[in-house]
């Protein structure tokens, strides 16, 4: 297994139907309950353990998903909002190494996930399904991507990062 990618690289599907995206929005409104649960009962040292050689810390990786999903929020709303916006890449790596993703405890960022991802699951089950085929420009990647593509990318995302928690303390016996 690569500890890089545990559930593997992502791969969204060219298609989709209202059960994938029923299924992926299920997946984001059930990620705070499976963060806190992989967290759960660790110290200040584990947390402060990197998942992989060179890696972020399990805390960092905490800050980085509450980071990371409110961006995605946003740009929910903006996707339904404007006709095609132009989003606002932002250096992941950079903002993971800032003060408060190195030392804040990471009870604030589990809380801020709660919320967020309460909106965001009911954000997202109200939408049409033609609303999931409008689309944002991402300057970074230079291409467009559907919502249901960034809808399919965060599900992953969530679990992507909940896996190298788990797999951390399987690893360590924690």
């Amino acid at each position: 297994m690569d500890v890089r990618y545990p559930i593997g690289k992502l791969e969204i599907p060219q298609s989709f139907n209202e059960q994938d995206v029923r299924n992926w929005i299920e997946e984001i409104k059930a990620l705070p309950k499976r963060l806190r649960e992989a967290v759960s009962g660790l110290d200040g040292e584990q947390l402060n353990t990197s998942y992989r050689e060179c890696g972020w810390t399990v805390a960092q990786v905490v800050h980085h998903l509450a980071d990371a999903h409110m961006n995605a929020f946003i740009r929910t709303k903006l996707i339904i909002t404007e006709d095609l916006p132009t989003v606002k890449p932002f250096e992941e790596n950079d903002w993971a190494e800032t003060a408060e993703a190195r030392s804040f405890p990471i009870e604030a960022s589990l809380k801020l996930l709660e919320g967020l991802h309460e909106r965001w699951g009911a954000l997202l089950e109200s939408l049409e399904p033609e609303q999931f085929q409008r689309k944002l420009y991402h300057p970074a990647l230079k291409t467009t991507m559907d919502l249901y593509k960034c809808v399919a990318m965060y599900a992953w995302h969530g679990k992507h990062h909940v896996a190298h928690i788990k797999n951390l303390r399987a690893q360590k016996g924690w």
